[in-house]
């Protein structure tokens, strides 16, 4: 059969299309045993028995399917079931994917991954429609416009959220610790990211927030930092960098954001299948903040090229880590182009903290452990993690012993409550205060050397 032979060349012709960096995104793959090298006759007869199933299924399913679309099908089969964040891209999802890494993209604003056959929220985007809608990070959607999710594939039940800007779209979504299921109303809009926001906090600290990883992001955060110098009037005591829910993206620009705050020293190293691919990257000279103190803050929806983030100040002890346990996705994604046929998400290596911690199904943990306050907790509900989905990648260091020890700030439980009747930032708060601590033992300790 001459579609056969087709596909046996195309299942067994070597790429030699290289992704761009700038497409690679930190994010996840399933342990695979150890096998035996297949020999080229038991490849060439598992491609005979895809080619056996794909002639039956061609001529005899109840249903005409075309051929393009049983290619592209078995395609993404063998993908997704690598690990969670592999998958096949057609033309039109490839085109979304090239635009959401510039920060503008039409949808619903919400990052997500599929686990046990429902649609997972990772985190919402800040300012987005489902942000405002009250979506959270952790819930499980069941249900888009009464239709159940359970049999869709991720790409299937995305490309249903999606739709034209101004249309509604009902969402139906589990929550824990909600007694039952409830549903959410959100208009479809286009989505355009601000990826870094800041302000001064108390007049004299500098809060900056990170949403996600873009092409913007770098830039934004060079020119959030002047704006922050310029409005303090050089009375800035130091920094907060926010990285809570932010879900990842480009791993260039995690590289950048941490370079921006480290004057020396490796940020991260990935390891790929093969020693040869190992690639370490480095800090150049110069700190944006002129080493002025730092206190970054994560959660359960820090993901990914944020833990890249905080991982490498972290290790390099540029920054104290406050909060909780991040999510743990520890690997990168590499986009490789399919000319005439869209492209492929593809896990390629793992990634490793300076310190040489692979935090793959762990997270980050921080140095302070400061849980949101009851208000925003919002019902007990927990964060799912990287290391609870299907397929994840098993993390190589999981029995070796922490770098960095737990601690506590039970002194500063109750203080002040919420003005005006809004609930106040508790995480934000400690941070503020953390900083205001470290100068005050700072001069001290100056004033003890006098």
């Amino acid at each position: 059969m001459r579609f056969f032979l087709v596909l046996i060349f195309l299942f067994t012709a070597p790429f030699s299309v290289m992704a761009q960096e700038d497409n690679r995104t930190a994010g996840d793959a399933s342990e695979t045993a150890d096998k035996k090298p297949q020999t080229k006759e038991e490849t060439y007869r598992q491609l005979g028995l895809f080619g056996d199933v794909f002639a039956r299924v061609r001529a005899q399913y109840v249903e005409e399917v075309g051929d393009e679309d049983l290619v592209e099908n078995a395609i993404q089969g063998m993908l997704t079931s690598l690990d969670p964040h592999s998958s096949y891209l057609d033309d039109d999802d490839f085109k979304d994917m090239q635009v959401q890494t510039r920060g503008a993209f039409g949808g619903l604003g919400i990052e997500v991954t599929m686990e046990n056959g429902f649609v997972k929220v990772v985190s919402p985007i800040d300012g987005t429609p489902a942000y405002d809608a009250g979506v959270q990070s952790g819930d499980f959607i069941t249900h888009l416009d009464e239709e159940p999710v359970l049999g869709l594939s991720l790409a299937e039940a995305v490309d249903k959220m999606r739709g034209k800007v101004g249309v509604p779209i009902t969402i139906t979504v589990i929550r824990e610790g909600a007694d039952e299921a409830m549903d959410i109303e959100i208009v479809r809009d286009i989505i355009k990211i601000q990826s870094v926001k800041s302000r001064v906090e108390e007049d004299d600290i500098g809060y900056l927030r990170i949403t996600t990883f873009n092409q913007n992001t770098m830039p934004g955060l060079k020119k959030a930092i002047e704006n922050i110098q310029k409005e303090s009037d050089d009375k800035l005591i130091g920094y907060v960098l926010d990285l809570r829910n932010n879900p990842g993206g480009l791993l260039d620009q995690a590289i950048a954001v941490s370079d921006a705050f480290l004057d020396k020293g490796e940020i991260v190293s990935t390891r790929g299948r093969n020693e040869k691919d190992t690639k370490r990257d480095n800090a150049t000279k110069g700190d944006y903040l002129n080493g002025k103190p730092m206190v970054v803050l994560i959660n359960g929806g820090s993901a990914s090229a944020s833990e890249i983030v905080a991982g490498a100040l972290q290790d390099h002890n540029r920054a104290i880590i406050l909060g909780e346990q991040s999510f743990g996705k520890g690997s990168v994604q590499t986009i490789v182009p399919l000319p005439g046929h869209g492209a492929m998400r593809l896990t390629t290596a793992r990634y490793y903290t300076p310190s040489g911690r692979s935090i793959q199904s762990e997270g980050i943990t921080p140095d302070i452990e400061v849980k949101p306050a009851t208000l925003e907790e919002l019902g007990g509900r927990s964060r799912t993690r990287e290391g609870d989905l299907r397929g994840a990648l098993k993390n190589e260091d999981k029995d070796k012993e922490s770098n960095k020890s737990k601690k506590k700030l039970d002194a500063l439980k109750d203080k002040e409550e919420a003005e005006d009747d809004k609930p106040q930032d508790y995480q934000l708060i400690r941070a503020i205060d953390l900083l205001r601590g470290i100068i005050l033992y700072g001069e001290q300790v100056q004033q003890a050397q006098k």
